[in-house]
């Protein structure tokens, strides 16, 4: 499910029209149907659609959010400060006494998550449109990891880390890119990948 699917869904969930979102977000009717419609990949006014259609915009832009259901969408709440590591320490990170996070910059995670959450920044275009080159994304290892859940996953055979979309069908697990133009999209996962964490928050890095 993407973000036009995501704002449909909880437009209908409402019962609202596209007419009467729009007036609660201040746009015309047109950008909700654009939006819809997923000529809009990455809407300016995220935040008062989110209120609009009383969620978060991390539910919106990813599926993520603890309170999809409340009547009530909160602002950001800084939960935790967690330590910008790289790739390569990433892909160690279960054995996480070799890290020194107390020396990395540390990063305000807006959404509540685990004493174990590390930052990334995105590298390279595999994740495009959905995430950019220097993106910040927050991976929390404690959080479950599902199927359409963003995951950093170390392969065996590589001391870094990679930044995927985990799928799961029939029993099978792959990790797939979300740049339709990449050459490898699916990596099947046959017991030779770890998965380190759930991507639980991403947003743009100053």
């Amino acid at each position: 499910m993407d973000i036009a699917e995501r704002v449909k869904e909880r437009r209908n969930q409402l019962g609202l029209t596209q007419y009467q979102l729009a007036d609660l977000v201040g746009v015309a009717q047109t950008s909700i149907q654009k939006l819809e419609r997923g000529d809009t990949k990455n809407p300016r006014n995220i935040e008062a659609l989110a209120r609009g259609l009383q969620c978060t915009p991390e539910y919106l832009r990813f599926g993520i959010s603890d309170n999809i259901n409340s009547n009530v969408a909160p602002g950001p709440t800084l939960k935790a400060a967690v330590p910008l590591i790289s790739w390569v320490q990433a892909g160690a990170w279960s054995e996480i006494s070799e890290i020194k996070a107390y020396d990395a910059e540390r990063y305000l995670c807006p959404v509540k998550c685990s004493h174990l959450t590390f930052a990334l920044k995105v590298q390279g275009v595999s994740m495009e449109p959905k995430f950019f080159d220097g993106d910040l994304i927050f991976v929390d290892p404690e959080a479950e990891c599902i199927h359409g859940s963003y995951v950093v996953a170390r392969l065996d055979d590589n001391n870094e880390a990679t930044f995927k979309q985990l799928i799961i069908e029939s029993g099978h697990k792959f990790l797939k890119a979300a740049n339709p133009n990449w050459p490898e999209q699916l990596i099947p996962i046959n017991g030779n990948c770890t998965l380190v964490g759930k991507v639980v928050f991403a947003g743009k890095s100053f």
